[in-house]
């Protein structure tokens, strides 16, 4: 096996995939295609910010984030409000985001809530793990960016906190 080959069946790692997620963010790249033995991956960025990725032996998709059409164009415009409105929490990974542990649960956190640096606030899912998402800062919940189930991006807000 070359050095660089990964065994068959093996996952595809996630922290990887993260970095490579930033690193096309930081250079504004829309597309990436990765071959690894006989598997193709596809990583597509588009203009509402979609993120697709394609086993090619496996033949299925994992569901691309999708962010809401109206916010594509106007994080310029956002971007100054909001930092004096207070810090965010900021997702660490693409994925699906739920506010609780399961359906019938109460949310880990609402508006008004206290939370400290290692409060979890919600859970993304992403390529069916479910990652636990900590504040890791200190405050109070003063708002809610996102709706349960929906789609999120890497450093996309999640919370906004007031700290003090």
């Amino acid at each position: 096996m070359a050095k660089n080959e990964v065994p068959k069946g093996e996952p595809f790692d996630l922290e990887k995939l993260q970095t490579l997620f930033e690193m096309m963010e930081k250079h504004g790249l829309t597309e990436v295609n990765l071959k690894r033995g006989e598997e193709t991956w596809k990583l597509r960025r588009g203009p509402q910010e979609t993120v697709s990725m394609v086993p090619a032996p496996m033949q299925h998709a994992v569901p691309a984030p999708v962010a809401a059409p109206a916010a594509a164009p106007t994080p310029p415009t956002e971007a100054a409000p909001a930092a004096d409105a207070g810090p965010v929490i900021k997702s660490p990974t693409v994925g699906t985001f739920y506010a609780s542990p399961g359906p019938d649960d109460p949310p880990f956190v609402s508006v008004g809530s206290k939370v400290g640096s290692d409060t979890i606030v919600c859970i993304v899912e992403a390529m069916k793990v479910f990652n636990q998402i900590p504040a890791e800062m200190n405050g109070t919940i003063t708002e809610i960016l996102v709706k349960d189930g929906e789609a999120v991006e890497f450093g996309q807000p999640l919370f906004r906190i007031s700290q003090g």
